[in-house]
Formats: C-alpha cells, sequence, structure tokens
C-alpha cells in the first residue's frame, strides 16, 4: 500500500511542474544555469586527498569563464559561486525562474574499488542497472540535510527503492535533446580529455526532474581512483574537463540553432590535451597519373541530377516513454486514437495521432493530456525518420 501511496504523491507532485505546450525543442541557447554540485555542509564524495564539493566548484567556475568570456550573447548562471549549500529544488528553481535554456550539473563519482575510473554523463530517467539507481540515491541523499525535505519534495525518500518507481512513468519533455548534448559531452571528455568513455546513462536525479529545459548531470571522473583523483584537483584536470564540457555547449548551440542539422564540433585551433596549436591544411589530391606527368587532368562534367520524391513530412504526438515494448492494444493507452511506437536512443517511445503541421495535431496533443499523460509533446517525422521541428518546418518551406 505504501508503494502506490509514493507513486500517486508524487506523480501529483509531478503534474504542477510546468512543460511546454507544443514541442520539447530549444531553438536557441541564450542562458545556461550551470550547476556545482553539492557544498557548504554538504562535501560530497571524499577521495583521500579532497571533497567532491571543491572540485565541482572549479570545474563549474572555469566553464562558466570559458562561456562567458567567447559566447557574450550566453547569460551564464550559476547555482552557487561558493562553498556553501544550496537545497537541490532551489538548484533546479533557480534554472526555471530565469527561463534556462540548458541546466548543467558538475559531479565527481565513486566507487568502493578503486579501479574503477572514467566519465559517465546522466540524464533523467529510468535506471537501467542497480548501478545507476545507487548513483542516483548517492546524489539525492543530499536532500536529508535539508531541514524541510518531507515536504519540499512530498515525502520523497532517496535511499528507498520504491519512491524511484515513478521514475518508470515519466515522461522527459527535453529527454532527446539533454541525450544529444550529454552524447557530445561525453565525445568531448574521451576525445579532448582522454577520460575513459562509461557512456550516457539515465537515472532519477532530483535536480534534473524539476528542471524544464534540457538538463544533464556531468559526473567527471572517479575519487576513488587515486590517479584520476589526482588529476581532479589539478588546475589543469579542471581546465581540461571545462573546456571539452564548453566544446560540448558550443557544438549543442550551434546544432539547435541551425535547427537541427549536424554542424561541425567546435575547434579553436588548440589541441586541450597537450596544449599544442593543431592547424590541419587540406589539400587537393592528385591522381597518380598527374603526378608522373605534371598535368592536371580536366575535371568530367558533374552527373545529371535526377528529382527524387522527398518522403511525407508528418506530426505526432509523443505520450510516453517505455524501456521495453509494450502492446499497442495495451489498456494504458485506451481512448487515444493511431498509437504507434517506434525506437529511438535505446528506448520505446508512443504516439497518438498524426497531421501534417503542428496545428493540426494539437487536439491529439489536449486529448493525451486529459488522459492524464501531462508531458506529452509534438514530435515530427520524415517519412518513419525521427527529425526536429525545426527541421520539418525548413524542408516543408520547400514543398
Amino acid at each position: 500500500m505504501l508503494r502506490y501511496s509514493l507513486v500517486f504523491i508524487f506523480l501529483f507532485f509531478a503534474s504542477c511542474i510546468p512543460v511546454k505546450t507544443y514541442s520539447q525543442e530549444k531553438t536557441s541557447l541564450n542562458t545556461v544555469v550551470i550547476d556545482a554540485g553539492h557544498g557548504g555542509k554538504d562535501p560530497g564524495t571524499m577521495g583521500k586527498q579532497a571533497q567532491e564539493k571543491y572540485i565541482n566548484l572549479g570545474i563549474a567556475l572555469k566553464l562558466g569563464g570559458l562561456i562567458r568570456s567567447n559566447c557574450p550573447d550566453v547569460k551564464v548562471i550559476f547555482t552557487r559561486e561558493k562553498d556553501e549549500f544550496i537545497e537541490l529544488h532551489e538548484r533546479a528553481d533557480i534554472a526555471n525562474r530565469n527561463n534556462a535554456d540548458l541546466f548543467i550539473s558538475i559531479h565527481c563519482n565513486s566507487n568502493p574499488s578503486h579501479i574503477f575510473r572514467g566519465a559517465e554523463t546522466y540524464v533523467m530517467g529510468l535506471h537501467r542497472s542497480q548501478a545507476n539507481l545507487e548513483i542516483a540515491k548517492k546524489e539525492n541523499a543530499s536532500i536529508l540535510m535539508e531541514p524541510n525535505y518531507s515536504v519540499n519534495y512530498n515525502g520523497f525518500d532517496p535511499n528507498s527503492d520504491e519512491s524511484y518507481i515513478t521514475f518508470t512513468m515519466f515522461q522527459n519533455a527535453f529527454l532527446d535533446q539533454s541525450t544529444n548534448f550529454a552524447a557530445t559531452v561525453q565525445d568531448q571528455l574521451k576525445g579532448r580529455v582522454g577520460l575513459d568513455d562509461r557512456g550516457v546513462r539515465q537515472a532519477g536525479f532530483l535536480v534534473l526532474y524539476k528542471t524544464t529545459m534540457p538538463s544533464v548531470l556531468v559526473e567527471a571522473g572517479f575519487l576513488s581512483n587515486p590517479e584520476e583523483e589526482t588529476f581532479l584537483i589539478s588546475d589543469n584536470g579542471q581546465e581540461f574537463i571545462a573546456s571539452a564540457i564548453f566544446r560540448a555547449f558550443i557544438s549543442f548551440k550551434k546544432k539547435i540553432e541551425s535547427g537541427g542539422k549536424e554542424v561541425i564540433a567546435y575547434n579553436p585551433g588548440i589541441d586541450t590535451q597537450k596544449g599544442k596549436s593543431k592547424i590541419i591544411v587540406t589539400k587537393p589530391v592528385k591522381t597518380q597519373k598527374e603526378i608522373v606527368s605534371g598535368k592536371t587532368e580536366p575535371k568530367p562534367d558533374p552527373p545529371k541530377k535526377t528529382k527524387i520524391q522527398s518522403p511525407v513530412i508528418s506530426y505526432r504526438v509523443q505520450f510516453m516513454i517505455y524501456p521495453k515494448d509494450i502492446s499497442l492494444h495495451s489498456v494504458k493507452f485506451s481512448g487515444l486514437p493511431d498509437i504507434r511506437m517506434y525506437r529511438h536512443q535505446g528506448m520505446f517511445k508512443y504516439t497518438t495521432g498524426e497531421g501534417k503541421s503542428v496545428e493540426e495535431v494539437t487536439k491529439f496533443l489536449d486529448m493525451a493530456k486529459d488522459k492524464g499523460f501531462k508531458d506529452a509533446f509534438i514530435v515530427a517525422f520524415k517519412g518513419e525518420e525521427r527529425i526536429t521541428i525545426a527541421e520539418a518546418k525548413r524542408l516543408q518551406s520547400f514543398e
């Protein structure tokens, strides 16, 4: 009985969180909130040489400095700029009050075994392993230091497995963009810093649960690993990590502001891992015959282009994400028309209705919300390929 009571209370709490009316997609990045995890009376995980809270703050301030210096059009807000305790719900509220377009929470990891090393980046969602659940419990335990945590989190117990059952039903309106940014962060931490890539993961973090924008939690390395701890507490280590996240930020910003199209990753010409200039000049490649004769072969005429029929652009309402396949005739979907499922980023995603424009499917969005799917939102497809709404509108403008 307690299990179901907790679910009911937490789902009621979730329904009070505002969500976007039409789309899960940000189309500009004007404000970023950087959250240095823990602080004050909450030291976070403890290494042999340092406390997590200081490392998180160092990386966060360096990251914010890079964004401010290189992106004067972006407003940078810190949840804390000194060693102080900030309640988890307040960290998310800071981002929500300032209408942030991105939330980045910086943390360090730990494990009883000293052999674990590397970085992992989390997005809000269902934990798929006991290890992910334990990480979420560790980070969520900060609320136990808050005087009114039972009231602030509607009875949520960070140490109880039962409390996390609600996250199996959670539909994050910004999951796709959060996952895209998280993947870019991981690529940069591996390629530029040389950290082991432990991947993009999902777990029930309260600080991400309450944000209303793309949000990630970066575990920048293991303080329980002696070699990695030495790197994390050094200025160079923190600068490399901040630089990697900054590069991911720039790439993500360009992507969403270009309508979801792929863009070249940010490259200022500096190899941050080695600290040396790295300029690559590309020259035309000559054929073997040209090299021998010294003459350049005339270029053949380009082939004539044939017009290919473009896939149809359509819009649907996504109302549910689940780690397992569910029958399209399930009672869960009763009353919703044209139920479909598609696989995307390792999850099963369910949609209802279809139309040729956002306006056409608004009625299905209202219908889904009336059925209790409060976080439903509109998604776009090119044929059966999921694309951003901005890209869909761009393609339709050429039709």
